[in-house]
């Protein structure tokens, strides 16, 4: 139930930044606070389009009033420090570590690894379901090509690899439809449709994998870095 209120919040504030004004209200209330006079004069707006904007975002839980201490008639509209939290995904089952897993362990799931703890200076881990004997030698490239080492020799078996706490993320098809049929705890979280840069194997290829995965991780990574809203916990 707190997920479903989560959500209904989240709409909520996803409906009242739809508008455009709306949207520049909150920009210019994202770096100090205004009266409703001040933000008519700034964006160009009516004083009754203003007056409609202020309320949808007040309603939607966006912004404050607050009554000047000096001149006792003038409002002051402030964004509320929280507001855009509710923006915010959820927040995921993160242990002690993130295991990244694909089925060869030799080019997706260690570049992800090498990306995620240079990203987000977190410990991380990586994975095959049917693992090869070493690194793809282009993968081992292009990392280093963008400043991270990898072990040309450090494949390994899930089954080895994962424990009870880790967040598992599939970055491959196969890999995910595999572990998603075997023990609970070896189960992804989340499933990335990465193409395998080695079918195609050449440069570009492995370039394209690399800022597949560098993406997805930066928005995951993002998320993970802040709490997530107060009714999506529990």
């Amino acid at each position: 139930m707190n997920t479903e209120r989560s959500l209904e919040r989240r709409a909520r504030v996803h409906a009242a930044l739809g508008d455009p004004a709306r949207l520049a209200i909150v920009d210019a209330l994202s770096v100090g606070d205004a009266s409703p006079g001040e933000l008519g004069r700034e964006l160009s707006l009516s004083t009754n389009l203003v007056a409609h904007h202020v309320n949808v975002l007040q309603d939607a839980g966006l912004i404050d009033r607050t009554r000047s201490e000096g001149d006792r008639r003038r409002t002051y509209l402030r964004l509320r420090p929280d507001a855009l939290a509710e923006l915010r995904l959820p927040g995921l089952p993160v242990g002690a570590r993130v295991v990244f897993v694909c089925t060869h362990n030799s080019a997706r799931s260690p570049l992800a690894a090498a990306l995620w703890t240079h990203r987000t200076r977190r410990p991380a881990a990586s994975a095959g379901t049917d693992p090869a004997h070493r690194v793809h030698p282009r993968a081992v490239r292009v990392a280093r090509r963008h400043g991270l080492e990898l072990d040309p020799t450090g494949t390994a078996h899930a089954t080895d690899v994962v424990r009870e706490n880790d967040l598992v993320i599939a970055v491959c098809d196969t890999a995910h439809e595999h572990l998603a049929a075997g023990p609970t705890h070896l189960r992804p979280h989340l499933h990335w449709s990465v193409p395998d840069p080695a079918r195609i194997d050449t440069a570009a290829a492995f370039e394209a994998t690399y800022a597949d995965l560098e993406a997805r991780i930066g928005r995951l990574g993002s998320a993970l870095d802040s709490p997530p809203p107060e009714g999506a916990r529990s």
